[in-house]
């Protein structure tokens, strides 16, 4: 750090002590910038999975809500359905549209028996070309298909 010293229309700015002000220079600045920059590269790769661990909170949470209304469905109509619509579950707009949902929810198969939906992510989060996939059925076993 380096004392700088300047001249306003009255006089020089200074320190109490008779020194000039305190600043960093723009080189001091740039490197701790870098340093930074640095930092953020290598930290990054490794809060992927994170970052992929957090969005999958969306899915699960979307896929007990589908699970609640289909076994509400049930217990009215003794079936599954197979319709979103007809059990009341509204798909938030997907981020590819201009939304904040990362996942697609659909039901796979419904039937007198059982159901088994799944929410398939439609951002590659970690940019390994697979899409996070999961799944839940009539008994609200929540399993992770396909790892993202």
């Amino acid at each position: 750090m380096k004392y700088i010293s300047f001249t306003r229309r009255g006089g020089a700015c200074s320190a109490p002590d008779g020194r000039g002000l305190r600043a960093f220079s723009l080189p001091e600045l740039l490197v701790v910038l870098v340093i930074i920059g640095i930092l953020v590269l290598i930290a990054l790769p490794n809060m992927m999975p994170l970052i992929s661990r957090a969005k999958s909170t969306e899915a699960q949470q979307q896929l007990a809500f589908l699970h609640s209304l289909e076994k509400s469905y049930f217990y009215t109509y003794s079936r599954y359905s197979d319709s979103l619509d007809e059990i009341g579950f509204e798909q938030q707009t997907l981020v590819t549209d201009g939304g904040t949902a990362n996942y697609r929810i659909e039901i796979a198969e419904a039937g007198e028996n059982g159901f088994r939906a799944q929410a398939v992510s439609v951002v590659d989060f970690d940019k390994d070309g697979n899409f996070s996939t999961w799944e839940i059925d009539q008994d609200k076993n929540l399993k992770e298909i396909i790892k993202d």
